[in-house]
């Protein structure tokens, strides 16, 4: 059981990136899947999450409105479209796999070891 992102690097203010989160040994239907990021220095920041049986959303006023979270449950992989990049978005970003809907408190109330998966993170780096 794993998960993998990717389609992290180095981009300019203002640009795009979209990342990846592929899964492999599991379905994603009873999990919500979730994106967050750590900057050196700062404490970790869940900023969405997405449900794997509905493709509900949830988004922390940090992202909303600059990203968005989608989901192909055929091909296991929840992607993460980042838009109008900041240089404070500048970070390791991973994805995790909590066994429940998607709610604020997957994104911003559980920790990285209650997760049930996660990734070992892909860097995205926002140049001024």
């Amino acid at each position: 059981v794993q998960l993998v992102e990717s389609g992290g690097g180095l981009v300019q203010a203002g640009g795009s990136l979209r990342l990846s989160c592929a899964a492999s040994g599991f379905t994603f239907d009873d999990y919500a899947i979730g994106w967050f990021r750590q900057a050196p220095g700062k404490e970790r920041e869940g900023f969405t999450c997405i449900s794997g049986f509905d493709g509900s959303t949830y988004y922390t006023d940090s992202v909303k409105g600059r990203f968005t979270i989608s989901i192909d449950n055929a091909k296991s992989t929840v992607y993460l479209q980042m838009n109008s990049l900041k240089p404070e978005d500048t970070a390791v970003y991973y994805c995790g796999a909590f066994f429940d809907i998607c709610t604020e408190m997957v994104v911003t109330g559980v920790t990285p070891l209650e997760l049930d998966y996660r990734g070992q993170g892909t860097q995205v780096t926002v140049s001024s």
